[in-house]
């Protein structure tokens, strides 16, 4: 069930994320682009239900690809074309879901289970006892009193630091 949820993120990645407008297979894909700092190396590795294909593209002598040298610019089409090439005579299958998990349409800005009038929904599958929040808060809300920021986070909110870490 896990490994159907992490197939199913990474077919976002192909559906309206950073390979939506690169990867086109006619086909359930799944994927995920990725970029070096300062765009020194490019790669996409993505899948079907019958091939897994990785891109790697990179100077041996580290160096910049330039501004438009990131993984979904440049391994992600070399990804398509190879792939449209290997899978042509390939039947097309899907990922199946593992039974027991359900389906709920979640708003994809939010991550909270979708409002019935809500255009702007995804559809994502959770375990058993699993679901879509109904509701949220954040540290600083006045609902949120109990919560307590990390020793990390509040360093990052005391020193104004921002990103990952």
């Amino acid at each position: 069930m896990t490994a159907y949820q992490t197939i199913s993120m990474m077919e976002c990645v192909i559906e309206r994320g950073t390979a939506s407008r690169r990867v086109n297979l006619s086909r359930p894909v799944a994927g995920k682009t990725g970029t070096t700092n300062d765009n020194r190396d490019s790669w996409f590795v993505g899948f079907t239900p019958e091939l897994v294909t990785g891109i790697y593209i990179g100077y041996d002598d580290p160096r910049s690809l330039g501004r438009a040298g990131s993984g979904s610019g440049l391994a992600a089409p070399v990804f398509n074309s190879f792939m449209n090439a290997a899978l042509a005579e390939t039947p097309v299958s899907g990922f199946h879901m593992p039974e027991g998990m359900t389906e709920y349409r979640i708003g994809r800005h939010t991550g909270m289970i979708a409002r019935r009038d809500d255009p702007d929904t995804i559809v994502e599958a959770f375990k058993p006892g699993t679901g879509p929040a109904i509701s949220f808060t954040t540290l600083g809300d006045q609902g949120g009193a109990n919560l307590k920021a990390s020793p990390q986070t509040q360093h990052a909110l005391d020193e104004g630091a921002v990103g990952l870490f």
